[in-house]
């Protein structure tokens, strides 16, 4: 019988986080999960127990030290999260910034810099992290949000990991969607051609659930080993879809390096 693979998820509160937790512990003979966070309340509020959760802050790598102990797989799904700025006014569209402390630069940058060492230290041999499409476009109208040029950081992790020489799986997602998966046609690509010329004009949107599955099946699967890819999904309703349940022939798709 196979050993489960043991695998530390940060961001696991996150709403895309706290579903790959999830699905890995429907998994207990394929996967021993632990989750890592900064915050107890959050922990329990969302899963009713704080069991197999660590606590720290990703800006400090010494405090990843004792969750990784023992794993072999760590998946990142850390991100700096835009808060609205005042109050806006009636009929104006609210202003976005970042905490001074939680800029994209420190987390999305160096917080998974610290996560990629920490994991380099601790015999960590693979690594899959969730990131997001349009990181070729500087103008990308989200790295204006409060100037934090947030894809910009994002990419830059993601050349750390590929250069850091542990076996990598870098899920690039579409804007995300808080739908129920398994009921599309998932699609892969490489530099932003997606989002430049999307396949039939369709949105470039994925459900949250969608990605916590490519990454379960990531984790999984040999041909997703250093792989870096563009992930959307057609419309649930277009003609012809039919739903991904071959993940490995999806692999087969993507491609290596950045």
């Amino acid at each position: 019988m196979t050993t489960p693979i043991q695998v530390l998820v940060t961001g696991a509160t996150g709403r895309t986080g706290s579903l790959v937790f999830q699905k890995l512990q429907q998994r207990p003979q394929q996967f021993i999960v632990r989750g890592f966070a900064r915050s107890s309340d959050k922990v329990r509020q969302l899963f009713g127990t704080s069991d197999n959760f660590f606590y720290g802050d990703i800006r400090d790598s010494n405090t990843l030290i004792e969750a990784l102990e023992g794993c072999s797989a760590l998946v990142i799904l850390t991100s700096a999260i835009p808060q609205v700025k005042g109050i806006p006014q009636p009929g104006q569209r609210p202003e976005f910034t970042f905490p001074d402390d939680e800029m994209p630069q420190v987390i999305d940058y160096q917080g998974q810099v610290n996560q990629i060492d920490a994991a380099k230290a601790s015999g960590i041999d693979r690594i899959v992290l969730v990131g997001s499409m349009g990181g070729t476009n500087e103008k990308h109208p989200l790295n204006s949000i409060g100037n934090g040029n947030i894809l910009i950081w994002k990419r830059k992790a993601e050349q750390y990991l590929i250069d850091s020489g542990i076996d990598y799986t870098i899920v690039r997602a579409g804007g995300l969607l808080d739908q129920a998966g398994g009921k599309r046609e998932l699609l892969v690509g490489k530099n932003d051609t997606m989002l430049v010329n999307p396949p039939n004009g369709i949105p470039t949107s994925i459900p949250r659930a969608d990605v916590a599955e490519v990454v379960v099946q990531a984790l999984l699967a040999p041909n997703a080993r250093n792989k870096a890819f563009d992930l959307i999904s057609q419309p649930e309703d277009a003609p012809g879809t039919v739903v991904t349940t071959d993940f490995t022939a999806l692999f087969a798709q993507t491609t290596p390096g950045l």
